[in-house]
């Protein structure tokens, strides 16, 4: 039996399909376009419960087959409650439905807002590390140490996704007198542990991506069958200030999720003085069933040396997307300067209801930490 899941809906039914031993066959016909309906779903296995999710890739009308034409590229795995995915671990994302292959984990502290104060203390007690806190406005904000991925995008669903979320999610300073210049490595992206939905395959090279076959190894005799090379982990001891995250904050207002990454990326001199830069990745998530379009952003900028800046715009990187049930998410990085070490960002993005109606949705306060490092990251790829 075969099964083209890709969505959430597929968490619940995966375990099941584990503990009843059943094999349902991947396959890479995804519809990035309309997303998941559950209303669409159909019981596929009577003893598991998987559900079969009709879905296949999108296609414009000049090129539409009558037909769905459907290639299989593995079976799924077992969902992993507890510990962590290993280096070499295939995976189709759960939200925006691409193939990708797990580099290495990182370990990043979560302050989500959504989480009761009860709940918030049970996980930090359950935590093996003593949990910070931080103060966001009038709310004390538990964070617990939670597992997030650095991974390859397969370049054959670049294209389907680049409307959902950018494929070019870290950027590096480059050597260059002009202190804007940013690096960009295609294909690289920051993974949480509930977002993985893992697979196997006998493909002994399933990513396509001009680095899956310089940084893995193909290893039959290990699970998962891939291996680091010695030039992935002399890649990620040389970048790892560049790479790590530090904090992950997360926020819904009116069923709209806000979730922020914030990465320190090095210092530049410029006009005799240092500018320190900053990458924040920004997903937004629509869980609720009302479609709803971003119309504009509102930030403040804080630096420790005493300014505030408010910045107002259209939209974000030059989009409005729209968040549906079929479509509910959107992810996109941007980058800040300072000319201090540290500082914060806040703000609001203004959506827009089918009736006319807005409201806006609060970004959840981040701070912007140069912590030890203080030098750029070499030029290029940084292998």
């Amino acid at each position: 039996m075969a099964a083209c899941a890709i969505r959430r809906g597929l968490l619940s039914t995966a375990s099941k399909y584990n503990q009843h031993k059943c094999i349902h066959r991947i396959l890479s016909a995804i519809d990035f376009s309309s997303g998941f309906d559950p209303k669409r779903a159909q019981p596929l296995c009577s003893s598991c419960g998987l559900t079969s999710f009709q879905q296949t890739r999108f296609l414009s009308s000049r090129n539409r087959p009558e037909g769905k034409i459907l290639e299989p590229v593995g079976v799924f795995e077992a969902l992993k409650q507890h510990g962590k995915y290993e280096t070499g671990q295939l995976f189709l994302h759960s939200v925006f439905g691409y193939r990708g292959i797990v580099l290495f984990p990182w370990h990043a502290r979560l302050y989500d807002r959504d989480v009761s104060p009860a709940a918030a203390a049970a996980a930090a007690a359950a935590d093996d590390s003593k949990p910070d806190s931080v103060g966001h406005g009038s709310k004390e904000v538990k964070g617990k140490m939670h597992t997030y991925y650095q991974v390859l995008i397969d370049t054959r669903d670049c294209p389907h996704i680049s409307q959902r979320s950018q494929t070019e999610a870290v950027t590096f300073l480059a050597n260059h007198d002009d202190s804007r210049a940013l690096y960009a490595i295609p294909g690289l992206d920051y993974v949480s542990h509930e977002d993985i939905l893992p697979y196997n395959s006998t493909e002994q090279v399933p990513i396509q991506h001009e680095l899956f076959e310089r940084f893995l190894l193909f290893d039959p005799s290990r699970n998962p069958p891939f291996t680091a090379r010695d030039t992935l982990r002399a890649w990620q001891e040389k970048n790892h200030p560049w790479l790590e995250l530090s904090d992950v904050h997360r926020e819904t207002t009116e069923n709209i999720r806000v979730t922020v990454i914030p990465f320190y990326m090095g210092m530049r001199e410029a006009q005799n003085s240092h500018v320190y830069w900053w990458r924040y990745c920004i997903r937004l998530e629509n869980q609720g069933n009302e479609v709803v379009q971003l119309r504009e952003r509102h930030w403040r900028i804080f630096s420790l040396s005493g300014t505030l800046e408010t910045v107002r715009g259209r939209g974000v990187v030059g989009k409005e997307p729209v968040l549906s049930r079929e479509q509910p998410a959107f992810q996109y990085s941007s980058h800040v300067s300072l000319q201090a070490p540290s500082g914060h960002m806040w703000g609001t993005f203004c959506f827009e209801r089918t009736d006319g109606s807005h409201f806006d949705v609060r970004i959840p306060p981040f701070s912007l930490e140069s912590n030890k490092y203080d030098k750029a990251p070499p030029t290029g790829y940084p292998l």
